[in-house]
């Protein structure tokens, strides 16, 4: 089969950042899906394992990254019982695999969902890391329940990307919350809107402007962009007893000394966190991405797309990672193959 990977981590204007080569088709192990990949889409996760993982030595084999697809369902493992060939699916994948930027992938069916039957493939797979995340970061680590949070205030910080897109519709659909958007740009502010945003503030004025549009203290806040660069801000305007949740790490030590008075609690989300350790609930992300899916196909959320590169090659998946790294992309960049 066709692959895209890389040998080392270089620059995206390099020649070799990613080259194209054969590889064979894998083999689904007992709770595996084979899967003949249709359409792929790129998230910041992608060139951050691209520019680390081979930054000193070359590889002897290509490195096949990419975690979103989706696709038909061509072969399945001796122990699979929710998914039969030919079943169109999406999902997000596993970061200790080899990744979807390829002809054919092998993933755990517990991970895996049914693709939204209103959507074609290119749609469908700008949702699952995503749709994911942003579902986990709401639902599972800040605890937000329709019945008892409807109406509260959720501040996102960095709407406009890909995990914002879905955050904001799946805190208006789902809990009925008051969202507030950050963008800066006249398109990403109105992509927000589009979303479903109540607000949209410029995080360039983040503290005034929250306060212009009358909220002094907000419920939650999702952190999609630093949370050290805004953490001073985030312990102001956070409610005590509210919740913070982020997805962009920190190199150094968070300063949660500063949430202690108003006894805020503080998540990390990582969507590969079941898969990387098989946890008890893995299953869940079945579970949420057919959710989703359900929600789609009744038009209740929308997808995230917002460009479509032709065709699964080296020069394409250059493309979209130049436009990722750019920090100017709106929605979720989808390659189909």
């Amino acid at each position: 089969m066709k692959a895209i990977g890389f040998y080392q981590s270089l620059p995206i204007s390099e020649p070799d950042s990613f080259v194209a080569f054969e590889t064979p088709v894998p083999v689904p192990g007992d709770r595996d899906l084979l899967v003949q990949v249709q359409a792929i889409s790129v998230n910041p996760v992608d060139f951050k394992v691209r520019q680390n993982s081979a930054r000193e030595n070359r590889l002897e084999q290509p490195k096949i990254i990419g975690w979103d697809a989706a696709g038909t369902v061509v072969a399945t493992g001796s122990k699979v019982t929710l998914f039969k060939p030919g079943d169109p699916v999406y999902y997000a994948g596993d970061i200790t695999r080899a990744g979807s930027n390829a002809e054919f992938q092998v993933v755990d069916e517990r991970i895996v969902g049914k693709k939204p039957a209103r959507l074609n493939f290119a749609e469908a797979a700008a949702l699952p890391l995503t749709a994911l995340t942003a579902w986990e970061m709401l639902f599972d680590r800040m605890l937000i329940e329709a019945d008892r949070d409807e109406g509260k205030s959720l501040l996102i910080i960095g709407g406009a990307g890909g995990v914002g897109s879905i955050a904001i519709q799946l805190a208006r659909q789902i809990a009925g919350l008051k969202v507030i958007a950050t963008a800066s740009r006249p398109e990403t502010i109105e992509w927000c809107r589009q979303m479903g945003a109540h607000y949209v503030i410029n995080h360039k004025n983040l503290l005034p402007e929250i306060k212009e549009a009358g909220f002094p203290v907000v419920d939650f806040i999702i952190d999609l962009v630093d949370a050290n660069g805004y953490w001073d801000t985030m312990a102001e305007l956070i409610r005590p007893q509210g919740r913070i949740a982020s997805i962009t790490g920190s190199s150094v030590p968070v300063a949660l000394n500063k949430l202690k008075n108003k006894s805020v609690s503080f998540s990390w989300e990582f969507m590969f966190t079941r898969s990387m350790f098989q946890t008890t609930d893995m299953i869940g992300q079945y579970e949420i991405l057919n959710i989703i899916s359900r929600m789609i196909d009744d038009g209740l959320l929308k997808t995230t797309i917002q460009r479509v590169y032709e065709g699964l090659s080296a020069e394409n998946l250059k493309a979209a990672h130049q436009l990722l790294e750019s920090g100017k992309a709106i929605g979720k960049v989808v390659i189909t193959v």
